[in-house]
C-alpha cells in the first residue's frame, strides 16, 4: 500500500505513512492476547458480545448490562460510573471490555495498571458509532468477519427504520423533553449530545432541550417556554415518580404536554444503549410518538 501511495504521487512519505496507519487501524483494531476470562462493563457492549456469540469467554458484567437475560445471571462488579478497581479485579479476569466513560478516572487508571489487559469500546449515538462498538468488540475477541457482518446488518436495520420515522411531515414532528429525573420537583432533561437526544432525532422527533449539552437541570421557567408535545422517560425499575407525579409538576402542568397528560415510558437499556437492538429502539419510540 506505501508504494502505491508514494507511485501516485499524491502524498509525500509522511503523508502515506499516516495513510498507511489510518487503513491497519480502521482494518483491525486491539486483540485480547487472552479472552478466557472477560468482564464486560456497558450494556451495550455486553449486548454485542452475546450477539456476537461469545458470551461463553464472559465472567462477569456491569450493573447496566441486564440484556440479554441470560447475562443477569453473571457477577455483578458495580455501576460502570462507579467502579472500583477491588470489585472489578475481585473475579480475576484475564481481560476486561469497557465502554468509553465508565469511571470514575481514579479507578479506571487503577484498573489500567494491574495487569489485565483492558480495551476501551469507543461510546457514540449514531449509526456508525454503533458499528465501531461492534468492531471493536469483534477485533477484541478475534471474530472479525462475524462482526463485520453484524455491523452491516445492525446499520442496514438503522438506516431502514430512520428513513422510515423521516417520513413524518415537519409540521406534524413532536416537540419532546426527555426527563433523566424529576427529583425534589427538580427536571433534570437531556440536551444535545446525549443517548436520548440523538435517539429523538432518528425517531423524527424534536427535542426541546437542544440548546444545552449533556443532562443539566432545567428551570420552570425554561420547561414552560420549550412548551414541549410530550414528556419522555425511561420506565420505572423501583421508586421514581409516577405519570401523575410527573404531569403534575407545575412547570410541565402548563405545557401541551400537561395539559394533554401525554408522557411516554421507554426501556432505558434499549432505547439509549445505542447497541444492536436501536433499530427497534427507533421502531418503537417513533410508534409512540406518532402511531403506526
Amino acid at each position: 500500500m506505501l508504494d502505491r501511495l508514494m507511485r501516485r504521487g499524491r502524498v509525500g512519505f509522511a503523508g502515506a505513512m499516516v495513510a498507511l496507519a489510518l487503513a491497519s487501524a480502521s482494518s483491525a483494531g486491539e486483540k485480547i492476547k487472552d479472552a478466557s476470562r472477560v468482564v464486560s462493563i456497558g450494556g451495550a457492549v455486553t449486548e454485542i458480545v452475546y450477539a456476537l456469540g461469545k458470551s461463553d469467554q464472559l465472567i462477569a458484567r456491569d450493573s447496566t448490562s441486564f440484556f440479554p437475560a441470560e447475562a443477569t445471571k453473571l457477577p455483578d462488579v458495580g455501576y460502570m460510573r462507579q467502579l472500583s478497581p477491588e470489585g472489578v479485579l475481585s473475579v480475576n479476569p484475564s481481560a476486561i471490555l469497557m465502554i468509553e466513560g465508565s469511571g470514575p478516572k481514579p479507578a479506571i487508571e487503577v484498573i489500567k495498571k494491574s495487569s489485565v489487559q483492558v480495551v476501551t469500546v469507543p461510546e457514540g449515538y449514531d449509526r456508525d458509532a454503533i458499528a465501531r462498538k461492534i468492531m471493536t468488540v469483534g477485533d477484541a475477541l478475534g471474530v472479525h468477519d462475524q462482526a463485520k457482518a453484524l455491523a452491516d446488518k445492525v446499520s442496514a436495520d438503522i438506516d431502514a427504520a430512520v428513513k422510515a420515522a423521516a417520513d413524518v411531515p415537519a409540521e406534524k414532528r413532536k416537540r419532546v423533553l426527555f426527563v433523566l429525573t424529576l427529583q425534589n420537583g427538580k427536571i433534570m432533561a437531556a440536551g444535545d449530545h446525549t443517548a436520548a437526544g440523538a435517539i429523538l432525532q432518528l425517531a423524527g422527533a424534536t427535542n426541546v432541550a437542544a440548546e444545552f449539552h449533556g443532562y443539566k437541570p432545567m428551570n420552570d421557567e425554561a420547561v414552560i417556554a420549550a412548551a414541549p408535545d410530550l414528556i419522555l422517560m425511561m420506565s420505572r425499575a423501583g421508586p421514581g415518580p409516577s405519570d401523575e407525579e410527573v404531569m403534575s409538576h407545575p412547570a410541565i402542568a402548563l405545557t401541551p404536554a400537561g395539559k394533554a397528560h401525554a408522557i411516554v415510558r421507554v426501556d432505558g437499556a434499549a432505547t439509549l444503549g445505542f447497541g444492536p437492538r436501536t433499530a427497534e429502539a427507533i421502531r418503537n419510540l417513533s410508534t409512540a410518538l406518532y402511531g403506526g
